[in-house]
């Protein structure tokens, strides 16, 4: 028998922490460690991500699916709720870009990937109607597909050709914006319930988003022309869809869970002349409302992680 004062060690891989040795010696634990992440971010999956870019944007999806802040760790704002759909109770997650374009909308989608890693992207708000008799103000473009209009030549002579990029979400998103257009017809309508309590009928449609740099004002411009040019069912611009697409097609790696994606816009004026700020809340809560009226066919629970490689 052997007496030990000491650390005795019998065998391999022994690991000794927080240990004093000898008479009245003491030893101090450090203060547990925390994992970087939440609790409430490391549970079950998340079913939806939602980009916004303009405080009445994300004000409005807050409102429509009761929405909570929560601030994580990293002193990141996110706004998390769950919204009961037929059969299936979602878990969603909300959050606003750092500011306008493609590069902050990156940004964003990272940040819900990476604390979250939702099985959706949507990306809710507004956008400049180009389309005289679908876009009107109010109205709500639902988008699975996406031109990004930036990417150009400049030749001599001050001769410029735009190479469009065309991005297509995936199988299951456009199958689930059929569905949902099949129930409620082409164009499908909403009362709105502004402020002013009007109670006035707006249209959604199906139709093709054109995304770049530019806040166009302009009823002539080029990006115009060239948009209805490229395709004809371009029905309205924004300054972030294209990174979304774009982001999605980078993340699209084999053997990598990979989230489908959408684009809901409300037409909140005619990128013209005449735009302004006046109907940006009407264009949010419209576009916030027909999210919600998306939900079942986006997120049912027996559908797969869409955009899957």
């Amino acid at each position: 028998m052997i007496n030990n004062r000491g650390i005795i060690s019998h065998g391999n891989h022994n690991n000794f922490s927080n240990n004093a040795i000898g008479a009245n010696a003491q030893a101090s634990a450090p203060a547990p460690r925390h994992s970087a992440e939440p609790a409430i971010e490391a549970e079950a999956p998340w079913d939806l991500g939602i980009v916004t870019i303009l405080s009445e944007e994300l004000r409005s999806v807050i409102d429509e699916l009761k929405l909570h802040r929560h601030r994580n760790p990293n002193g990141l704002y996110f706004y998390q709720g769950e919204h009961t759909v037929p059969d299936a109770t979602l878990r969603i997650v909300a959050t606003q870009t750092q500011s306008q374009g493609q590069r902050s909308t990156m940004a964003a989608l990272e940040n819900l990937r990476r604390h979250y890693n939702p099985r959706l992207w949507a990306l809710v708000g507004i956008a400049g109607g180009i389309h005289d008799a679908h876009a009107r103000i109010g109205n709500v473009i639902v988008s699975t597909d996406v031109v990004y209009y930036e990417s150009r030549k400049i030749n001599p002579r001050g001769d410029t050709r735009r190479r469009g990029e065309h991005r297509q979400a995936p199988a299951q998103v456009v199958h689930a914006v059929n569905a949902y257009f099949t129930d409620h017809g082409t164009p499908a309508r909403i009362n709105s319930g502004n402020a002013a309590g009007t109670g006035d009928q707006y249209e959604i449609y199906p139709g093709v988003i054109g995304s770049g740099e530019a806040v166009i004002a302009d009823r002539d411009s080029d990006i115009r022309s060239y948009l209805t040019t490229y395709h004809e069912k371009v029905l309205a611009v924004d300054m972030e869809a294209g990174g979304l697409s774009q982001y999605w097609q980078e993340n699209s790696v084999d053997g990598i869970a990979n989230p489908g994606w959408i684009v809901i816009r409300g037409v909140s004026d005619n990128a013209d002349e005449e735009k302004s700020h006046s109907h940006h809340e009407l264009a949010a809560r419209n576009a916030a409302h027909v999210l919600s009226q998306l939900l079942p066919y986006l997120c049912h629970p027996a559908r797969s992680a869409a955009g899957t490689a």
